[in-house]
């Protein structure tokens, strides 16, 4: 059984989490999701979209790929081909007045933080993502982790080789990290550990020639129900809160219940830690059992004694006990020694 400690941190871990996807108590102003080819971060957005609207907070959905409106989104505002100041100034018109007010919650998505980073140099970047920023207002961009970034040569722009790269920036600024990851291929990852055998490899990592994504990716139609979310929180102190979850989305979650039993109020999404999925869950009596007898070992032989070996190792009498004996008493230490046919006896030494 784990401890209070350990209940009272998972509880805690799964409120944070709670609270960062339902956008309460401004849990973090800017929260930075970050995908790979073996697992889309598109899931993790829909999820801040759903909730979002559930909690009727405004929100304007900033597209640089997606080509139409989001069923949930209330302002779309097309960013391909526009400059920074234009799209700085459209999107600052959508704010409500009187954001700081609970009544006034937005939500900025951006489906794409990679075709922004790769035209504006790295302290440009900073600036635009903080102005948009305000009491109120829940910034959530994704970016592609396996997307290589166009960068303009230095002639026509002010990019420079000494910036830092716009994800070391991104990660920077964000008070929320999410890195979204393929649950199938973390399990095959847990079970490959558990075996002692070498880690597996997908995709990109493999390093085969034409291969892009790996099999049972995220993307794929042999995925998982599920993904896999790595949460940084940064609190206001200063103090990293790292954990590991499972997201289910609305849609899989209502799957695997049965569409056609499941009521409209369950149709939500699940999320739980990473250590409660049957592959990474570990039998505490297992645990618990290893060391307590010798009987609780699983072996092709018999670890243990019968009644008449133990009544017969009792009675065994040790050579050291005669020494204790109240006979022995006052004599001193005596060494009792035979000597052998090899022994060499010298006759200047003290007689034994």
């Amino acid at each position: 059984m784990p401890s209070s400690t350990q209940s009272h941190a998972r509880s805690h871990a799964l409120l944070l989490l709670q609270k960062l996807l339902n956008l309460r108590d401004s849990a973090s102003p800017f929260t930075l999701v970050i995908d790979t080819l073996e697992q889309s971060g598109k899931p993790v957005v829909r999820e801040f979209l759903s909730r979002a609207k559930v909690a009727k907070s405004k929100i304007i959905f900033v597209s640089f790929a997606t080509p139409k409106k989001p069923a949930d989104a209330d302002v779309f505002v097309k960013a391909r081909c526009k400059s920074a100041e234009t799209l700085h100034t459209e999107i600052l018109s959508h704010y409500p007045p009187g954001t700081a007010g609970h009544a006034h919650k937005v939500l900025l998505m951006i489906d794409e933080l990679n075709a922004l980073s790769s035209r504006a140099p790295s302290s440009s970047l900073a600036f635009f993502l903080s102005s948009l920023v305000a009491p109120g207002v829940s910034l959530v961009g994704l970016y592609h982790g396996d997307v290589p970034l166009a960068l303009r040569p230095p002639q026509s722009s002010s990019l420079s080789e000494h910036d830092p790269h716009p994800l070391a920036v991104l990660t920077h600024l964000a008070t929320a990290v999410l890195r979204a990851a393929s649950l199938r291929h973390a399990v095959e990852r847990r079970r490959a550990a558990a075996r002692s055998r070498p880690e597996p490899a997908w995709g990109l990592a493999e390093g085969r020639e034409g291969v892009l994504v790996g099999l049972g990716s995220g993307s794929g139609s042999g995925a998982s129900p599920g993904l896999v979310l790595d949460m940084e929180l940064r609190r206001k102190s200063g103090r990293a809160v790292a954990e590991r979850f499972v997201l289910v989305p609305a849609a899989a979650a209502t799957a695997r219940r049965g569409s056609g039993k499941a009521e409209p109020s369950s149709s939500s999404s699940q999320v739980y830690l990473l250590s409660d999925h049957p592959a990474f869950r570990t039998d505490p009596d297992d645990e618990g059992g290893q060391g307590e007898g010798d009987g609780d070992v699983e072996t092709t032989f018999s670890l243990g004694l019968t009644e008449k070996q133990r009544r017969d190792r009792e009675g065994v009498v040790l050579p050291y006990f005669d020494a204790q004996q109240d006979a022995g008493a006052g004599e001193g230490g005596r060494i009792l020694y035979e000597m052998g046919r090899e022994d060499d006896f010298d006759d200047e030494e003290d007689e034994i």
